[in-house]
């Protein structure tokens, strides 16, 4: 048995609860038992618990958590490329709005898909990893499907999110972006000049979709289509990740991320260099 974070019904924070008694996952033959050091949570954790996501949910009760780090206990018969005793960190849902998993990262261990998993960077520790691979993963995927490439510029809206941070140091150090310009309040320009911005708009003081400067793409993580598109250069596009909550004109598509071990193996080299690095609050780190 072990103890895992889960809820019987659907509504605020107060529905999760600890529970001591729910047994540890079996795995099949492509996956691994990963001994849970460090899990994140993300918005699509508190829809699914508010019942926004019920279509697709399995039954209940639900282990919330996607995003994991920890340390390989056990590998199915088919698994090749890891083995026990691996540092891994990951995203263990495939598509997270496509059947979640019931069995989340907010539990002692989880049973994850190989492909799912990469080799934890050595530079960072297991809360820096967790922090990673659902937000990392969107904002890479993001750019790989506006065809971003380098000399482009770019304009990242909400750029001191946990998606828009990484979209800004990737677009600038992986895919060699010419002009990363991006938004946010007044308190977080400096963070965002940090992240690698050339140039940090305040969205409280200017309209972004009203300023002369157009871009080749322009990345929406915060949910404002209508705006985003306006600031297109032509030939350019727009993406977005609300576009199931408030759907993107043209030239403007949506998508939902699909994970894979395999992108953040990609991104590892960038991580262990330092070039991309995950923003961490200091005072929001919590106890099991």
């Amino acid at each position: 048995m072990m103890k895992a974070w889960q809820y019987h019904e659907y509504g605020s924070v107060e529905v999760l609860k600890l529970a001591t008694d729910v047994a540890i996952p079996e795995i099949k033959d492509d996956q691994v038992l990963v001994k849970v050091v460090a899990a994140a949570l993300n918005p699509v954790d508190y829809r699914r618990r508010l019942g926004q996501m019920k279509a697709a949910d399995p039954p209940l009760p639900v282990i919330p958590g996607l995003d994991v780090a920890g340390v390989v206990m056990k590998v199915g018969s088919k698994v090749k490329g890891l083995k026990e005793g691996d540092e891994v960190y990951g995203d263990v849902n495939e598509k997270a709005l496509d059947k979640p998993t019931k069995l989340g990262t907010l539990a002692e261990y989880v049973a994850v898909d190989e492909k799912l998993l990469a080799l934890k960077p050595k530079n960072l520790d297991f809360v820096e990893a967790a922090a990673l691979p659902l937000a990392i993963e969107t904002a890479y995927e993001g750019l790989e499907r506006a065809n971003f490439k380098e000399g482009q510029s770019i304009l990242v809206l909400n750029g001191a999110g946990g998606v828009g941070s990484f979209i800004i140091q990737i677009a600038k150090h992986v895919f060699g972006a010419s002009k990363v310009a991006a938004t946010s309040s007044t308190k977080k320009l400096e963070l965002l000049k940090s992240l690698g911005a050339d140039l940090a708009i305040d969205y409280t003081k200017q309209k972004f979709e009203e300023l002369p400067d157009k871009y080749d793409v322009v990345y929406d993580a915060i949910g404002q289509p209508e705006e985003a598109v306006k600031a297109v250069k032509e030939g350019g596009c727009a993406v977005s990740i609300t576009d199931f909550e408030k759907p993107i004109p043209p030239p403007g598509f949506g998508f939902v991320l699909t994970s894979s071990g395999s992108m953040l193996t990609k991104l590892n080299p960038y991580l262990e260099s330092g070039k991309v690095k995950p923003l961490l609050d200091p005072k929001n780190s919590f106890p099991f």
